[in-house]
């Protein structure tokens, strides 16, 4: 009788966090016989590789990639959106929308390494995160089978899920209760679920993970000068630092002082509206010194015009379509635009505020002596009567 061979499994590379669902995503997959490589992107949120490559091996995972994305998140991805000063319906600065790209071009770069024949993600079926993975898979390699085992297993509740992982000898530290969903990066951090569903409720102090109360801050307020070169970040009080080094600082510095904390009702990209609650310290410090900067250094029509497009940039990245065609020939005409957006710009900062007290640049746009109402007045006031006819003459009767 002929030995009897069995099939080899086909591989997958599963978008590893090392929490409760991707750890239930590993076992799942294994059991309809998917051969599973994990794959960790450190976004700079808290990491423990052991144990997530330990709790990976128990679910059945063959190999844990973990790569350090941060660099690479900061320079092609942060910072192209913040020099095109997009947030997303005016409030939310786009922290989780830009690393899910990212992830997604590395799942596809695990797979080409390891010969595998899919991708797997642990994204609800009525979330904006799906999109975003599974999108920059299709653009990047569109022969890739995608799956979602979130949107098609049989759990129905996390309770269901920490008995799952229990009964396969997953180690998670998890209870069955959880009050939030919480998602970090470098840029800023995502909270929902809970009490936070109800639009009318006040988020409770257990909700913010790195924003001191504003109410309870008993700090004089403080001034910080930003130097910008090309429109990106380069110095903290006269002093050069590295992308991770200078958001980290203003952070700290404005999570200090509770500055940073948004909350919203969104259009989600499914269609639904869905309320969440941002902490984006160094986001919210840096998009108004980036913004007052080109105020001084910037003509009037391609602010005009930049302003315009700057929403629509931000539909794109939340739409996860970073890797499109058009999103890539806009922060072509913004790296244009940010030419001679060069300079400091100098920010108080108090208890659950920021304002710009100050801003200079080698390329200002602005004229003393034509601003003044001193002595040192030049501007010609006799021109204006002329110019004021000639303005309104389309509009006369």
């Amino acid at each position: 009788m002929a030995k009897s061979v069995r099939k080899k499994n086909k591989k997958v590379v599963l978008a590893y966090s090392g929490g409760l669902d991707t750890s239930c995503c590993v076992r799942w997959l294994k059991d309809r016989g998917w051969d599973v490589v994990c794959f960790m992107a450190d976004l700079g949120q808290a990491l423990d590789v052991e144990i997530a490559r330990k709790r990976a091996k128990a679910a059945g995972a063959t190999k844990l990639y973990v790569k350090n994305l941060r660099k690479e998140f900061i320079e092609d991805f942060i910072w192209p959106t913040l020099k095109a000063g997009a947030v997303y319906e005016g409030k939310y600065y786009l922290a989780t929308a830009l690393g899910r790209p990212l992830i997604g071009k590395y799942l596809v770069e695990v797979a080409h390494k390891e010969g595998a024949v899919a991708v797997a993600h642990g994204c609800t079926g009525k979330g904006n995160d799906q999109v975003r993975i599974e999108l920059a898979v299709r653009m990047l390699d569109p022969k890739l089978k995608i799956i979602a085992p979130v949107r098609e297993w049989e759990f129905r509740s996390r309770e269901e899920e920490v008995d799952y992982c229990r009964l396969h000898g997953i180690p998670i530290d998890v209870s069955k209760k959880k009050v939030y969903s919480i998602d970090e990066n470098l840029w800023g951090v995502s909270i929902e679920c809970g009490i936070l569903e109800d639009p009318y409720a006040e988020p409770p102090k257990d909700a913010f993970q790195i924003t001191k109360d504003p109410a309870e801050v008993r700090k004089s307020p403080t001034y910080v000068e930003i130097e910008f070169r090309k429109g990106i970040p380069v110095a903290l009080n006269g002093k050069r630092l590295s992308g991770e080094s200078l958001i980290k600082e203003l952070n700290k510095l404005g999570g200090e002082y509770g500055v940073g904390r948004i909350d919203m009702v969104e259009d989600r990209l499914v269609g639904i509206k869905s309320r969440e609650v941002y902490e984006a310290p160094a986001g919210h410090i840096l998009y108004l010194a980036h913004r007052e900067l080109e105020m001084l250094v910037l003509d009037r029509d391609t602010l005009f015009f930049k302003d315009n497009m700057a929403n629509r940039f931000a539909q794109l990245v939340y739409y996860g379509l970073w890797y499109s065609p058009l999103r890539r020939a806009m922060s072509a005409f913004v790296d244009v635009t940010q030419e001679r957006v060069s300079g400091v710009v100098r920010l108080k900062i108090g208890p659950g505020w920021v304002q710009v007290v100050g801003r200079k640049s080698p390329y200002t746009r602005y004229k003393k002596s034509l601003a003044s109402y001193d002595e040192s007045d030049t501007f010609d006031h006799s021109a204006a009567e002329g110019f004021i006819k000639l303005w309104g003459l389309p509009f006369e009767g």
